[in-house]
């Protein structure tokens, strides 16, 4: 007598796929903090603060450069 489909064992293996997902996700943490990780996080915070300063920061830039060629 063939065995119903809805009891048989599913092929998909859930904790093997878990167990591989949180070894990629050690190596790529243990690989993030490595020996450049305090200059990335330094450079990471600078950058946010420039990000949002970003439109600003051109703007002083461009009119100091016009103020500087009107002076020349």
């Amino acid at each position: 007598m063939p065995v119903p489909q809805s009891l048989t064992h599913s092929p998909i293996d859930f904790v093997g796929n878990d167990a591989e997902a949180l070894a990629s996700h050690m190596r790529h943490c243990a690989r993030a903090h490595g020996r450049w990780f305090s200059l990335r996080s330094h450079m990471q915070r600078v950058r946010a603060l420039a990000a949002g300063r970003i439109v600003t920061i051109a703007c002083v830039a461009v009119v100091l450069g016009i103020g500087l060629f009107a002076i020349a």
